[in-house]
């Protein structure tokens, strides 16, 4: 009998929403992801860090699966003394946010709006590993306003010993519009001297199944808003489409899970609520009349409201089919 390989699947930073509730509740109920990268926590001035700064990052809520801290930052002083203080909590690799996109962090030179800067990565680089104790990683984009960019990136990367780089093959401009340049990232591949994640738009098997075959070098897989969208993804990736027990009932009590959670977490039903109705901009792609799903839960003015419009859209549901994306035959 064949040994069946497992991809190396990880939980993509997706600020808002991947946090230490979602990523708990996730582990409960799904399977297939090795590992996540969590939303990034931003640098400070000064050398005292407060506990409620890492709050998310927390060791005792922590422990199901290995987890990456993230940080944002553009000044090497204040990463290395908040990326120690993460190594010193237990963590041995710290991934730098080269790939925010969005313009308020991009506009202050943090995130993507560092890729058409070379020689501050470089120097920021240089600064890190002389004064930081633990394994360093990034996640970044093609550039921030052209793939060009990293023509001038990759040489730098390429003279420190990243643990590995994550690379979403877009610019910072396109955020998360148009197609990924799946030529660039090729190149990217095959100069970059680190091992190579690749992250963006894997929304369903098909496109996994494409992208491992296009790719055969890249050294794990990061899933965000596909598995929102769809929580049963990683396992279909793993297990070529083979799910155990009722998607409904696996599903209405995860969701339930990130309720409970999140009650736990906030202050107010007001903020619970909130967080949920996020959540199902993603979670109504993966129903039937998900537009008619989500005008319903955007009236709910209560969590107690918000519940029963839930429970209705559960016991509407015996099952339900993911919406597959075609394969894109080239890109």
């Amino acid at each position: 009998m064949a040994t069946v390989t497992m991809k190396h699947l990880i939980l993509a930073p997706l600020r808002g929403f991947t946090d230490a509730v979602f990523r708990n509740a996730f582990h409960r109920h799904f399977q297939g992801i090795e590992e996540a990268v969590a939303p990034f926590v931003t640098s400070i001035k000064g050398r005292r860090i407060k506990p409620s700064h890492l709050k998310d990052l927390s060791p005792a809520d922590n422990r199901a699966m290995p987890v990456v801290p993230q940080i944002l930052s553009n000044r090497p002083d204040e990463f290395i003394c908040l990326a120690n203080t993460l190594v010193d909590l237990g963590y041995r690799e710290i991934n730098w946010n080269l790939g925010c996109p969005f313009p308020m962090v991009a506009k202050k030179m943090r995130g993507s709006g560092l890729l058409p800067h070379p020689e501050l990565i470089d120097r920021m680089l240089d600064q890190t590993f002389r004064g930081f104790s633990g394994s360093l990683s990034i996640k970044t984009r093609l550039g921030r306003f052209s793939a060009d960019e990293m023509e001038q990136l990759i040489p730098v990367f390429n003279r420190y010993p990243l643990a590995r780089v994550i690379v979403h093959p877009r610019t910072g401009v396109q955020m998360y519009t148009g197609n990924v340049d799946l030529k660039a990232f090729q190149v990217i591949l095959t100069r970059l001297s680190h091992p190579v994640v690749y992250n963006g738009d894997i929304n369903d098997p098909a496109t996994f199944k494409f992208l491992e075959s296009g790719f055969p070098t890249v050294s794990g897989w990061m899933l965000g808003r596909g598995l929102l969208a769809n929580p049963f993804l990683p396992e279909m990736i793993q297990s070529q489409g083979r799910l155990i027990g009722s998607r409904t009932t696996r599903f209405e009590r995860f969701h339930d899970d990130l309720v409970a959670g999140y009650s736990r977490l906030f202050s107010g039903p007001g903020h619970v609520l909130d967080r949920m109705k996020g959540f199902w901009r993603y979670f109504t792609a993966d129903f039937p009349e998900g537009r008619q799903i989500m005008k319903q839960i955007r009236k709910a003015d209560s969590l107690d409201h918000y519940r029963q419009v839930v429970a209705a859209v559960f016991d509407g549901q015996d099952r339900w089919e993911c919406p597959q994306l075609p394969v894109p035959e080239e890109r």
